[in-house]
């Protein structure tokens, strides 16, 4: 319709040919397409021959000059537009879809930025009434995969204000000048669309610390973006507010100059979900799902610890195709188990020959792999199944069982923080020891809630502390395992470095990643040769180490489940500090196993070892003997050792395969091993522990 009336006003408005005002209008016509360069050919007239050669002669060079010209123009007029391909217009202003009721476990961090990011939005009459200035803007840090984008996204989403949305490192270029001008059209474009909201995510790519910065673009950069940060003001966004949130997991990386008040005024920590919360966001992220019967979440959350939410939402999406997996399984199995009866359904065929059908199938049935069962049941349904097949298909918790042994936390990627797999029934003896870390760590940390009923605070460290070889470390790891806690275990001396700082820093991390992983375990082997007694001999640089590690030891009681175990054998050396109430409060002596406890370590060592069960008492008699008094748990696996290895030369030279550990074999090995603790050596650490403890007994306790 408006082609047609465009039309009829051109043959209205055209006056008749060969008028004066027809001609008029041709010359003005004319002189508009000389001066937009459009040329009109004119009426074609006759020209002589002898003309025709010279008129083609100056067509060519006019031809010439006007390609030279529109050459030299196109150049120009791209250099011109060259500035508007620019990144900035092409950001897109959408409000996101996301909404608060897509996030879970993180109750705190929405009450803080409804009030920091949505009061101003939704109310700016009121700072503008009472001349309270609003946030300009608020950072989110914390570890990767914690949500901090979800929640920017699902707060602009709530309000549905224009939501600008970059990643820092695009905006880093490669030519001088581009990436702050990416940075000025950016807040350009805010303050145009105000109010709005400005997203900078991964924001320490593009601020670090000036005075660490390797290249001057750097530091211009920093710069750009703190000046564009002060100019954002009420003045020029005609009283509508621009917030700008910005996300990192490294906020120590960031200018100082970028966090100061002004800037981004307040800071959000998203830190590692505790079992509330991923109990939370588990029942989010299967609230699409269907599952069979009630489902444990809390179940679930307590086996899922250091996990953050993109590691959950990797585990429902594990445990989904686990389930699909084993859904088409079942219903192939179930399609293989109606044929089979339809076969002894048949009629008019004999009893022996349904019989040879029905094992034929059977047995092909069982040497069937899996993908030709599921193969099968595609190929013999392509049409979509009933709403009867499918009303009994659902995700079970044995699915989620399977996927937690395939997805694993960001935090265990890395390598830092496992769970062992010593449990007590790899210990000998040492009752009265397990007793007290089953008390002291094991019990606060799968049921806080009862010590909190009853207001008794777990103790913040042990110190498992004794002769060498009796099973310590044995002991940390078997906490960490019936505990079901991550396992962090550091050797004092790798910790140390030459360089300044680098010590103090290790340390700072190994608990960083406790937090990140709690409820975890550190289990500190030597301590003594990281935290000597702190003297005038004591080096400037072995006293920053101490007093780093006291200082993160004395933060323990905010950071709930993280608990701290050290071992030593001269904990007469080590600073008197590091034991005092509020750190390792709690002392555990592990001593010499006596008599009876050496039978039942040999017992548990040579559970996995073909020892004659009827020398078994012959075995135990030597055991308890003179012979092996003042062997340790770790003499104790070294006899074990050498008596199969006693065992397994006999048998080579008699070329027999049957290998049987009988009691010669233990006298022969007693030939060879010895007590690695002295007389003496014992001796010394009776006295430090009348010493230390002030009690006597193999299993006492400071607080005793």
């Amino acid at each position: 319709m408006q082609d047609l009336w465009s039309q009829s006003r051109t043959r209205v408005a055209t006056p008749p040919q060969g008028s004066a005002a027809h001609a008029a209008a041709q010359a003005v016509e004319a002189a508009a397409q000389a001066e937009v360069g459009v040329h009109k050919p004119a009426p074609v007239e006759e020209t002589p021959p002898e003309a025709q050669s010279e008129e083609a002669v100056k067509r060519e060079d006019i031809d010439g000059q006007s390609k030279k010209r529109k050459k030299t123009s196109k150049e120009v007029s791209t250099k011109r537009a060259r500035p508007t391909t620019s990144s900035h217009k092409n950001v897109d202003k959408t409000p996101p879809t996301a909404r608060l009721a897509d996030l879970g476990g993180v109750s705190e961090c929405v009450e803080r930025m409804l009030e920091l990011v949505a009061m101003p939005l939704s109310h700016p009459e009121v700072y503008l009434h009472t001349g309270v200035q609003p946030p300009r803007g608020v950072l989110l840090h914390g570890p990767p995969g914690c949500g901090k984008t979800l929640l920017a996204n699902a707060i602009a989403g709530e309000m549905g204000v224009p939501f600008l949305s970059i990643s820092a490192p695009s905006v880093v270029s490669g030519m001088s000048g581009e990436s702050e001008k990416t940075i000025r059209d950016t807040f350009e474009d805010a303050i145009q669309s105000a109010p709005c909201l400005l997203f900078i995510d991964e924001i320490d790519a593009i601020t670090p610390k000036r005075e660490n910065a390797q290249r001057e673009m750097e530091r211009r950069i920093v710069a750009q973006l703190l000046t564009c940060i002060d100019d954002i003001s009420w003045d020029k966004t005609d009283n509508k507010p621009v917030i700008i949130i910005g996300a990192t997991n490294r906020p120590d990386s960031l200018d100082p100059a970028l966090r100061r008040a002004g800037r981004f005024d307040h800071e959000i920590s998203m830190g590692v979900p505790d079992d509330k919360s991923r109990e939370q966001i588990l029942k989010v992220l299967c609230g699409r799902l269907k599952l069979s019967g009630d489902f444990d979440f809390k179940y679930l959350a307590k086996a899922t610890p250091g996990y953050v939410g993109a590691d959950l939402s990797a585990l429902t999406g594990a445990a989904g195709v686990i389930a699909v997996k084993r859904i088409f399984k079942q219903l192939a199995d179930d399609n293989q188990d109606s044929q089979m009866s339809e076969v002894g359904q048949l009629e008019g065929q004999a009893e022996d020959q349904v019989e040879g059908q029905m094992s034929s199938l059977q047995t092909l049935a069982a040497h069937l792999p899996k993908e030709s069962t599921i193969a099968h049941f595609l190929l013999n349904h392509p049409n979509p199944l009933s709403e009867t097949q499918l009303e009994r298909l659902a995700i079970e918790a044995q699915d989620f069982e399977k996927a937690l042994k395939v997805v694993q936390p960001s935090s265990k990627r890395e390598g830092f923080a496992t769970v062992p797999d010593v449990t007590w029934g790899d210990i000998g003896a040492l009752h009265e020891i397990r007793d007290e870390l089953h008390m002291a760590i094991v019990q606060p940390i799968r049921h806080p809630e009862l010590f909190a009923v009853v207001g008794i605070n777990a103790p913040c460290g042990v110190l498992l502390w004794g002769p060498p070889g009796c099973g310590k470390t044995l002991l940390a790891k078997a906490v960490a395992n019936e505990s079901r806690a991550n396992f962090i275990s550091v050797k004092g001396p790798e910790l140390l470095n030459k360089y300044v700082g680098e010590s103090e820093r290790a340390i700072r991390q190994v608990f960083n990643r406790a937090r990140a992983s709690s409820p975890c375990v550190i289990f500190f082997d030597e301590l003594d040769a990281l935290v000597p007694r702190r003297d005038d001999n004591l080096s400037e640089s072995s006293a920053r180490v101490v007093n780093t590690l006291l200082t993160e030891l004395d933060g323990l009681e905010s950071r709930k489940q993280v608990f701290v175990i050290g071992a030593t054998n001269r904990p007469d050396i080590i600073d008197p500090a590091m034991v005092r109430p509020g750190r390792l409060d709690k002392l555990l002596y592990v001593d010499l196993p006596s008599a009876e406890e050496r039978v039942q370590v040999v017992r548990t060592l040579s559970s996995k070892t073909p020892i004659n069960e009827k020398e078994m008492d012959i075995v135990c008699e030597v055991i308890q003997s003179e012979k092996c008094s003042g062997f340790s748990g770790a003499d104790l696996a070294s006899l074990v050792r050498e008596s199969a290895v006693v065992a397994l030369r006999e048998s080579l030279v008699n070329e027999t395969s049957n290998v049987v550990i009988e009691s010669r074999h233990f006298l022969k090995a007693l030939e060879k091993v010895t007590p690695s603790v002295s007389i003496s050596q014992v001796k010394k650490y009776d006295n430090l522990r009348a010493k230390l403890m002030g009690l006597p007994g193999k299993s006492t306790s400071k607080n005793e």
